[in-house]
């Protein structure tokens, strides 16, 4: 197998995305992992199966739509394989796998077949101390954005997933790359408050493009550094705080002018098409976002141009 991806927003052509069978019962309070699965729990409305088998449906007839090959992890039963971008992501020709929570090295192993076609010198295993997962690494250009949680108390919050050790590992693998930290704000309970990934407040779209939410760093310079990076304001579409709790940023692109969306996200979608020229594909997807992640969280790109 060919690995192959230095953007996020290069023609698509071979992916693994999740798996949305026989995901097990609905977690208490204490197994989510995330704030919007524990305020789902919280509220009875977490999803049922049938509504995120609808939804992945609905995303892979158009990823299928474009010639996409696609790829799934091997069932696990009764274990919530929905968001593959946890488990792994791939960096130019290597594929990194994720230190991941224990509670999800089922899903780890459920890639062990697509593991098999890749050549064992571009897979990477991290060491233990190193924590980093696929939503916080985020690429334009040479750069590698790092979602991350820098503090002492990083070992007592659920949604610290990306460690300072990540930094460190990720420029000794690609050092022609630039490694830009970004420090997000966290909450274990509250989604209003806390950001998961760095891919839930921000994103990289089109032809130097970019959507963001600036109140999810803890550093609001961080926010400007990328409003520069993308040329001013006028090259980013700012979200809301209720836009961010719906994921507006968690979009995921097919092609430079292709990128699919939830239906819901009415104000971005408007804005890709009339402003900025994009092709929006929408799906359902909304059922599957109360469990913390969305488009992007459920694919692992392969393969792009």
């Amino acid at each position: 197998m060919e690995l192959h991806i230095q953007s996020e927003t290069s023609r698509l052509r071979e992916v693994v995305l999740g798996m949305p069978y026989s995901c097990g019962p609905t977690p208490t309070l204490e197994q989510t992992y995330d704030s919007k699965s524990y305020e789902s729990v919280k509220n009875g409305v977490y999803p049922a199966e049938e509504d995120i088998v609808r939804e992945m449906s609905a995303f892979e007839t158009i990823m299928l739509k474009y010639d996409v090959k696609v790829y799934r992890p091997r069932l696990v039963q009764n274990c919530n394989q929905v968001f593959s971008r946890d488990v792994g992501f791939v960096i130019d020709d290597k594929i990194i796998v994720s230190n991941i929570i224990p509670d999800r090295q089922d899903e780890i192993d459920a890639y062990e077949d697509i593991y098999r076609q890749i050549h064992y010198k571009q897979i990477y295993n991290l060491p233990e101390a190193v924590h980093v997962e696929g939503g916080d690494v985020v690429l334009y250009k040479d750069f590698i954005f790092l979602g991350q949680y820098d503090f002492p108390d990083y070992r007592d919050v659920k949604t610290a997933r990306t460690n300072r050790l990540a930094v460190d590992y990720l420029k000794m693998i690609f050092p022609s790359r630039t490694i830009v930290p970004l420090n997000l704000l966290k909450s274990d309970t509250d989604p209003y408050q806390g950001i998961l990934h760095l891919d839930c407040t921000f994103m990289p779209v089109g032809d130097g493009k970019a959507i963001l939410y600036k109140r999810g760093f803890m550093n609001p310079r961080d926010a400007d550094h990328l409003i520069d990076i993308f040329g001013g304001p006028d090259n980013v579409f700012e979200v809301t705080t209720e836009e961010m709790y719906y994921m507006n940023t968690n979009v995921f692109s097919i092609a430079p002018d292709v990128v699919v969306t939830e239906e819901h996200f009415t104000r971005l979608n408007k804005h890709l098409r009339e402003k900025w020229g994009m092709t929006v594909e929408t799906v359902p997807y909304r059922e599957i976002s109360k469990m913390g992640g969305l488009l992007r969280c459920s694919t692992l790109p392969l393969r792009r141009d």
